[in-house]
């Protein structure tokens, strides 16, 4: 078996540590890191290359997960009612369109409108986000707006 690596991403002191502890109670190697030094990190290859190494998709969530499943939280994302233990309703099903729709608008809300840095934080092309903006009638240019006014 491979080995036991925990990589959790927050800007909370206290959840870190209890990540911390959790790892270690459970002999995993423990990675902690702010949401500004992921980004950071993330532009480094040899980086993306170590976490990615082994590591079959990203989740995000707040419930234990067993099985020797392996995570990469993800910043910034909501605790799918599905994954939560405290909410057993579950919400309406939505198409893989429009939770892309819904992507791509978070991450040009999350840059104040520079599609550039939103295409690099979906791990798209930038010429495919314009197409994909176009495709969801997103209006880009809101976000560019609130950042003048």
């Amino acid at each position: 078996m491979g080995r036991k690596m925990l990589i959790f991403v927050s800007d909370d002191n206290m959840a870190t540590q209890q990540a911390r502890s959790f790892a270690e109670n459970n002999g995993a190697e423990f990675h902690g890191f702010t949401t500004s030094e992921w980004r950071y990190n993330l532009e480094d290859p040899k980086f993306r290359e170590k976490v990615m190494d082994g590591v079959p998709s990203l989740v995000s969530g707040s419930a234990v997960v067993e099985g020797g499943a392996k995570i990469l939280p993800f910043p910034n994302q909501q605790v799918s009612s599905a994954h939560s233990s405290s909410n057993n309703q579950v919400g309406p099903v939505k198409t893989i369109n429009e939770l892309e729709s819904i992507a791509i608008e978070n991450a040009i809300q999350e840059f104040n409108g520079n599609l550039t840095e939103a295409a690099k934080a979906l791990g798209i092309g930038r010429a495919t986000l314009y197409r994909k903006v176009k495709l969801y009638g997103i209006k880009a240019s809101r976000e560019r707006k609130k950042m003048v006014a």
